[in-house]
């Protein structure tokens, strides 16, 4: 890592693609595609990018970017800065009473991991290398990647497509109907090839009784693992009854904040999958710790995204990093914003990715690509 970085520039740019057809989970339904990326510049001329999660409330990506610029970048602009870790923790901790006082822990959270995203960017540029060695000399350059994002509804179609797309691992979202969902997973299972592996989501849409009901049901099908089966704080009795009464693996993590949460999850053992979501928590920093502390208690580090091109690609640096057998997630539903990336980027082939090469993130936002979706750009610089 090089010394005596400074940051002359934090900017915020919002996109959004409206949706020929809108994305729906358990909880709720996007009309539109939202990003906010973050881009750093040091006095070097070295510049960063990251990503910050912005999916909920629809509403939510221009009140993020506001923040970032308003409320982030004073803290940082035209100071000597520590390494990204030290950085995260420094402004986690700095934030603490604003988000006891505003009640905002979601939106701090967020800003300040994908600011952590375009620190790493930048500080792995500066030292020429790539993101996932900059954290981990042992990073791996090759991973597996699943197909995400797919309706039950739809899910007939959109497997067949991401089978020839490439992949052999698919994520279907379950939760709306108890019986028509059951019934589509059964169909979606008996077609199955070999090598390839079904798993679920349902978005913490079953109440207590129906979710083991659902995994009594499953539990024949090999799922890789069913995730997010209730509410996130449900009692960790709950949690222990479902993982008890089925082989399928329990996931979660996409929806937990903080390390002391992650380990809480890790240590109480009913998820066998943790999922953090480097856009909306942790950014690298936290996250690598987070596989790491996955790892050592014999989980699987599967990282969560659900975003635009910069997350994604960040969160295979991670994943890289982390090692294991873990695999990334790739939302398979059409998105101008994940593929407005140079170079283009993810290259499937029988189930596996390549991570991109060149230093930092090894991609950049095609911004020519993506003017015509921009509805904000905000900008805060050092003053001389």
């Amino acid at each position: 890592m090089q010394d005596e970085t400074r940051i002359i520039s934090v900017e915020a740019l919002v996109f959004r693609v409206p949706l020929a057809k809108p994305v729906s989970t358990s909880f709720g339904t996007m009309l539109d595609r939202p990003a906010v990326f973050v881009r750093l510049e040091d006095d070097r001329g070295t510049v960063g990018w990251g990503e910050i999660w912005c999916n909920w409330p629809a509403c939510g990506a221009e009140h993020r970017a506001r923040l970032v610029v308003s409320d982030i970048a004073p803290r940082v602009l035209g100071k000597t800065l520590p390494s990204p870790p030290e950085l995260f923790r420094q402004l986690t901790t700095a934030t603490e009473i604003l988000v006891l006082q505003t009640g905002e822990v979601g939106p701090y959270a967020q800003v300040i991991a994908g600011f952590d995203i375009a620190y790493w960017d930048l500080t792995a540029r500066r030292s020429c290398l790539s993101l996932a060695t900059a954290m981990a000399e042992t990073a791996t350059g090759r991973m597996r990647a699943y197909a995400s994002g797919i309706h039950i509804l739809d899910a007939e179609r959109l497997v067949a497509e991401a089978r020839s797309a490439g992949y052999r691992d698919f994520k279907v979202k379950v939760g709306f109907d108890f019986d028509r969902d059951l019934d589509l997973l059964r169909r979606l299972h008996a077609d199955l090839r070999p090598g390839e592996t079904l798993h679920a989501d349902a978005n913490q849409g079953f109440p207590a009784e129906q979710a083991r009901a659902f995994l009594r049901a499953t539990d024949n099908l090999g799922l890789g693992w069913m995730e997010e089966p209730v509410r996130v704080d449900s009692s960790e009795t709950l949690w222990a009854d479902l993982a008890g009464l089925t082989s399928t693996p329990l996931a979660g993590g996409e929806n937990l904040i903080g390390e002391a949460a992650f380990h809480s999850a890790i240590e109480a053992g009913s998820l066998s999958v943790i999922q953090p979501d480097a856009a909306k928590w942790g950014g690298p920093s936290g996250c690598f710790a987070v596989a790491k502390a996955a790892h050592a208690a014999g989980k699987r580090y599967c990282p969560h995204f659900l975003g635009a091109g910069i997350g994604l690609v960040a969160s295979a640096h991670i994943l890289a990093a982390a090692g294991g057998d873990g695999m990334l997630e790739i939302d398979v539903n059409p998105n101008p914003l994940r593929d407005a990336i140079q170079p283009r980027w993810p290259l499937v082939q029988e189930g596996w990715v390549e991570l991109p090469e060149g230093e930092g993130l090894g991609v950049e936002p095609d911004l020519q690509q993506l003017a015509p979706f921009e509805t904000m750009r905000l900008v805060a610089e050092k003053r001389t």
